[in-house]
């Protein structure tokens, strides 16, 4: 279907990562000449990364594994705006201690996938408050407002769904997209950057840069992953509504190990194709295993997409704590563990080792015969759990067959 001669271009058409480009013919030909640097941005609204960004991330992995420099631009200055792409309210504004903080977060998500230094294809963090700081509005405007037309701002699917909806889409907001724009401009400038990656939610954004460097006589690309989602059509990487964070901090490796554990079965060939290193025949060979087979082709890819975000040595012990947990029966060593000072209602268990998201949500996971304690089933939802029913201190909580927690009684 496509006719490409790089390596790194290669890799993402095979292992469907690719979604679009501005000029694929042209960006073929430049990577053919030698190696080049592609950036991908994201805003500092949390300590880590998550599930969501992980097929940019592999892009920017890939890009450096075939000989090329990734940047990863920090949006110290658009953060404090917000994208509107697929929001339907802005964005609260943050204080400069958490943008700080999370920086260093996410700086650490995407050091487990390619490595930072000053080699000459080692990746670099770059913030886009060192060049908006200096500039004026009246400058900007004056320099490049000009080339922005409102009419083509309008038709932005993410403009256009908040008005559609009638939902409030603040000047700020809609500004976003001039200043992503300048950043491929200035980063191309200040580091040489030909290529902007990301989602394909951002096509719009992406390329607005583009069309403003041809303003200034330089040639630049866009390029996308297509917006992963599951076998039931919900973007990938929620999991009961909650972000599933790369960084250990805000998730375990286990409950890490278990999103992938428990993915649909029609979604194991594609994301052992986009999340881990395995070769094509081998993904081939364990995508057309049937029925109880597909679950060792589910712990493979579980265990090799943990492995690369977490090393091997977290992989192996969230296998194991799986393993003794679900095949042998036991509590193993790695399930979240909470101490547990005096005797705990059900309800309020069930909150606190966040096996259920609400209150209301435990009420109805009782009443469906799902929560049980130590292997017994649950069905009154004022229970009390006592200490007595600990063994060897510990008492095993269990939401449906998979999510489960331990209180270690003090």
């Amino acid at each position: 279907m496509y006719n490409v001669k790089s390596d790194f271009l290669n890799i993402l058409i095979e292992r469907g990562l690719f979604n679009q480009s501005s000029d694929l013919e042209g960006l073929d030909k430049k990577l053919c000449e030698g190696p080049q640097i592609a950036y991908w941005g994201t805003d500092p609204t949390a300590a880590s990364l998550h599930v969501g960004n992980l097929a940019s991330l592999t892009m920017l992995r890939w890009w450096q594994k075939t000989g090329n420099k990734p940047i990863v631009l920090v949006g110290g200055a658009t953060g404090r705006i917000g994208d509107p792409s697929g929001r339907s309210s802005e964005r609260p504004i943050m204080t400069d201690e958490v943008f700080a903080k999370n920086l260093e977060g996410i700086k650490k998500s995407a050091g487990k996938f390619f490595t930072f230094g000053n080699g000459s294809t080692d990746a670099i963090m770059v913030n886009n408050y060192d060049w908006f700081k200096d500039i004026t509005y009246m400058d900007f405007l004056t320099k490049y407002g000009r080339y922005f037309s409102v009419n083509e701002m309008l038709k932005r699917e993410s403009v256009k769904l908040r008005l559609d909806r009638e939902q409030p889409l603040s000047f700020l907001e809609f500004n976003y997209a001039l200043f992503q724009a300048y950043d491929f401009v200035e980063i191309n400038k200040r580091h040489g950057a030909i290529v902007q990656f990301g989602g394909g939610d951002q096509w719009g954004n992406i390329i607005s840069g583009v069309d403003l460097g041809k303003r200034f006589g330089i040639d630049l690309f866009a390029l996308t992953t297509p917006l992963l989602t599951d076998a039931n059509g919900v973007k990938f990487g929620k999991s009961m509504g909650n972000a599933i964070w790369l960084n250990e901090e805000k998730l375990s490796s286990y409950d890490y190990y278990q999103f992938w554990r428990n993915v649909d079965d029609r979604d194991v060939e594609k994301l052992l194709k986009v999340f881990t290193d395995l070769p094509i025949d081998e993904i081939s060979r364990l995508s057309k295993l049937q029925g109880s087979e597909i679950n060792e082709a589910k712990k493979i890819l579980a265990f090799e997409a943990t492995k690369l975000c977490r090393g091997e040595l977290d992989a192996q012990n969230a296998e194991k704590t799986a393993r003794e947990t679900f095949e042998n029966g036991g509590m193993g060593q790695d399930l979240p563990t909470f101490d547990m000072d005096s005797d705990l209602g059900i309800i309020d268990a069930l909150v606190t080792t966040s096996l259920c998201k609400s209150k209301s949500d435990a009420r109805r996971m009782i009443a469906a015969g799902a929560i049980s304690i130590n292997g017994e089933k649950i069905i009154d939802d004022k229970f009390i759990i006592t200490k007595s029913l600990a063994t060897d201190g510990k008492i095993l909580l269990s939401s449906g067959k998979k999510n489960k927690s331990v209180l270690k009684v003090k």
